[in-house]
């Protein structure tokens, strides 16, 4: 299925807890001189407008990157995220928000590269339109992610931070996302993958998290943000979190002080809540 397009939800909760947490990672993997290779499976546009086209729709960014961009009590970390997207509205208005391809562009060195999978078509053409100008840095496809990613792992340099974010349109997305993690960690154990996942009034994304923990992993996170009660209807999304692998030991207690911010300015009603867990030797 090639329907599901992110410009719809951009800059929403998930957005800034995903963004948020893909910045630290990134921020840690460049305090090493070696280079390393960001892999983003399902990468979308990279830039997205907000006061035109898909995002006016629904208008998600309001209870997301909105909530932080006027407030002048941010925790240090956040704040940082913050100013990354205000890096792209310098005029000060939020007109525009980054996908995890330009937040990771605006973080990695010249000696990093980063390799971008598109499956639909529309999206991979305003990607690569939005990178045209990065050169050799970057390398995009307009492939399915789960299948590239096989070609890639190891990286030549031995290091490498991968986003799995799916639509998870299809319910087989789940189960990709195990099976890709399976025979990644196979090729390459010792990489940092980040998976995405919505928080659902349906089975798969607890019974996805089930089997990646049977993994028998030495190095995890998880953290999810419930913004909201679900729905009486039953559907929608209520939150969203990352798993984590081979996460940076550092960023446990990073969480710890963003997250009860996160819930306070991002929950909807008495129901937001969050939950941390990680197993970092």
């Amino acid at each position: 299925m090639l329907s599901y397009r992110h410009a719809f939800h951009a800059g929403n909760h998930a957005d800034v807890l995903k963004h948020f947490v893909l910045m630290q990672v990134l921020s840690y993997a460049s305090e090493k001189d070696k280079p390393y290779w960001y892999i983003d499976t399902h990468a979308g546009a990279g830039k997205y407008s907000l006061n035109q086209g898909y995002a006016t729709q629904n208008e998600e960014f309001s209870g997301g990157i909105s909530q932080l961009w006027d407030a002048d009590d941010v925790p240090t970390a956040l704040s940082e995220y913050v100013a990354l997207v205000k890096k792209i509205n310098p005029d000060g208005h939020l007109r525009y928000y980054p996908g995890s391809p330009l937040v990771a562009e605006m973080l990695i060195r010249n000696e990093d590269r980063m390799r971008l999978f598109e499956l639909h078509p529309s999206d991979s053409k305003i990607l690569l339109q939005n990178f045209k100008q990065a050169g050799r840095k970057v390398m995009i496809e307009t492939e399915d992610g789960f299948a590239g990613i096989k070609a890639l792992l190891p990286p030549p340099s031995r290091r490498a931070v991968v986003l799995i974010d799916p639509p998870y349109e299809e319910k087989q997305d789940y189960q990709r996302v195990v099976t890709s993690i399976k025979e990644s960690l196979q090729r390459f154990a010792t990489g940092t993958y980040i998976i995405w996942y919505p928080l659902l009034q349906r089975p798969e994304p607890l019974q996805m998290l089930t089997q990646l923990a049977k993994l028998q992993l030495k190095s995890w996170l998880n953290v999810s943000l419930t913004v909201q009660s679900p729905s009486i209807e039953g559907f929608g999304m209520h939150g969203s979190g990352l798993f984590i692998i081979n996460p940076p030991w550092t960023l446990p207690a990073t969480l710890a002080e963003a997250m009860p911010y996160l819930q306070k300015k991002l929950g909807l009603d008495d129901s937001a809540s969050f939950k941390l867990e990680s197993q970092i030797p």
